[in-house]
């Protein structure tokens, strides 16, 4: 028996106080096979999405009642949702803004029908890949005598149980999933913080010895979480 391929179809929620807009992008949209809805604000849009499945929002950040930004803060308080900010704001600080609100990507008006598709199926090939990679993942992960369950959140040194806080947890897990590779220290702070690095860099090391302290035997001569003198830090193989 043949295996047949599962097509899921995308749903786009499209929100700009401009008909025009929404019916200019909603053509294209649908032109690419994804099924879209239309708000006219972000209160409307935040009606449709409680009642919708929907797979990814494309939002102007200027509209009435509930603007872009105040829209994004609402749903980023229960759902991870793909987010898209249309906007005719295009300085470098409103999209830094923007993207540090938690939203996927910026499109600054006037803007090219096609490039919102693309960038729209660039967000939603992100997504799939990074969901394949959790699919994937290990459920423990063990590296010489230290062991990270990624299920319970729980580390272990030589089959101890080890307290950790959630950062220290989070930055094991980055560098025993990556076992070899080195980081920088804006490298884990952009992936464990999930926000920009500022050139904290106290803040790393200081986690880094906490860390230390719990795996290895001699942390002043640390044999698993190592230093790369210059670039950042690297969890040994073994």
């Amino acid at each position: 028996m043949n295996r047949q391929e599962v097509i899921v179809i995308k749903v786009i929620l499209i929100i700009d106080d401009e008909k025009e807009i929404r019916e200019l992008l909603a053509i294209y949209l649908k032109n690419y096979g994804y099924v879209t809805y239309e708000a006219a604000n972000g209160q409307e849009a935040l009606d449709i999405f409680h009642k919708k499945q929907i797979d990814l929002v494309l939002a102007d950040i200027m509209m009435p009642e509930m603007d872009g930004t105040q829209l994004l803060r609402n749903l980023r308080q229960n759902s991870h949702v793909p987010f898209l900010f249309i906007s005719a704001k295009s300085g470098d600080m409103d999209k830094i803004n923007g993207l540090q609100l938690v939203a996927d990507d910026y499109i600054s008006k006037p803007f090219n029908p096609l490039e919102v598709v693309s960038r729209v199926q660039a967000i939603f090939r992100r997504t799939e890949s990074y969901a394949l990679a959790e699919r994937q993942e290990p459920e423990l992960i063990e590296i010489g005598d230290v062991a990270l369950d990624l299920l319970s959140c729980k580390l272990y040194k030589s089959r101890l149980q080890k307290d950790t806080t959630s950062y220290e947890f989070k930055i094991l897990a980055l560098l025993m999933k990556h076992a070899g590779r080195v980081f920088t220290k804006a490298h884990i702070y952009e992936q464990v913080w999930g926000e920009e690095y500022m050139g904290d860099e106290n803040l790393i090391m200081v986690y880094v010895s906490k860390i230390r302290d719990k795996i290895e035997d001699n942390p002043r001569k640390p044999s698993y979480l190592v230093t790369i003198r210059g670039l950042g830090y690297r969890f040994e193989k073994r």
